[in-house]
């Protein structure tokens, strides 16, 4: 007899923590409120708790654009309070899944900021490509409109974003990129997280040769 794989058939509860419950008065959730809640998502018959970003970020896609994927915005508390989380909900039996945003990062970001320099070695951790201030790379667009590509004078090169300006694609071709991310899978994973839900990760993948959309 097979036995049903929890993350296939689990019950697997959304929390959005700037929205859920908030411990301080400050107007914003925190992990302290999701832990307080967690007697009551038991009731519910919850296996696993799917989080939304709570990592540094400028916010200008809601978490979605992360400038450091190991460090919680201190908005919603501290890595104590996630580590007291994710105890307290194995004590119930409830697994904790986190949202990993892999397709770009914030242009806040470490990384972005020395690829800013085109000797760093950060540079290729990320999509550049030439062009001149008026005539981009190609006619992609960002899914959240315009193109999808912005120039930066200094080095005077685009790169890509598939979404907001702020939220530069990272580059998987690279390996160093891919072994980065990697470190940051084992760091969560060290701290008992049960699984990760990878954003948009049918887009990490791109055509090399960046040809046309022929959609426009």
């Amino acid at each position: 007899m097979t036995i049903p794989l929890w993350w296939q058939n689990g019950v697997i509860y959304q929390i959005y923590p700037k929205s859920f419950q908030d411990t301080t008065g400050s107007g914003t959730g925190d992990l302290r409120g999701v832990t307080q809640r967690l007697d009551y998502l038991q009731r519910l018959g919850v296996d696993a708790i799917w989080l939304t970003p709570f990592y540094i970020s400028p916010q200008v896609d809601n978490g979605y654009d992360v400038a450091n994927y190991t460090a919680i915005d201190p908005t919603y508390g501290t890595l104590d309070d996630f580590d007291e989380l994710v105890a307290q909900a194995k004590a119930r039996g409830i697994r904790i899944i986190l949202d990993m945003v892999f397709n770009h990062t914030s242009t806040q970001h470490a990384w972005f900021r020395e690829a800013l320099n085109k000797e760093s070695p950060y540079r290729q951790f990320y999509i550049w490509r030439d062009g001149t201030p008026d005539v981009c790379p190609n006619n992609w667009q960002s899914k959240f409109g315009g193109s999808a590509w912005r120039w930066h004078s200094q080095s005077e090169q685009y790169y890509l974003h598939l979404f907001a300006p702020e939220q530069a694609d990272l580059n998987w071709e690279n390996p160093a990129v891919r072994a980065e991310l990697k470190k940051v899978c084992e760091f969560w994973a060290d701290r008992g997280v049960d699984g990760l839900r990878l954003d948009v990760v049918n887009l990490i993948a791109k055509d090399q040769n960046f040809p046309d959309d022929p959609t426009g």
